[in-house]
């Protein structure tokens, strides 16, 4: 990827894209459960995201929704479609809970964080 004159210097660039994708993992989390508020299976699920904004490489995305079900907040089935298996998402009861008081505590948290930067 090309620099821009807004990329950081030197060892910055490094400490950036740290920070960059700490930032990008709890909002995936939530824009995950989001989408899966309707049902997906892993390859739409990643193409809704993307068409969102939100690209996201299977390596990441399939580990994530083995841990959210495992955390009791989707549930999945294998099922066919166009004669292959897939295995499809969606949001448990517990998941829909969680999901809207996630939503709620990342407005609060969008309107505290864009306040603070205004201050700038």
């Amino acid at each position: 990827m090309p620099r821009t004159t807004d990329d950081p210097p030197g060892d910055d660039q490094a400490l950036f894209e740290n920070l960059r994708l700490e930032l990008r993992r709890g909002g995936l989390v939530l824009a995950v459960l989001g989408q899966l508020r309707s049902e997906h299976y892993g390859y739409t699920l990643r193409k809704a995201l993307a068409e969102r904004g939100l690209p996201v490489d299977e390596g990441t995305l399939y580990p994530l929704l083995r841990r959210l079900e495992s955390q009791g907040l989707l549930t999945s089935e294998w099922r066919e479609e166009d004669k292959r298996e897939k295995r499809f998402y969606r949001l448990s009861p517990a998941g829909e809970r969680v999901v809207r008081l996630l939503v709620a505590e990342w407005r609060g948290l969008n309107a505290s964080i864009a306040r603070i930067l205004e201050d700038e």
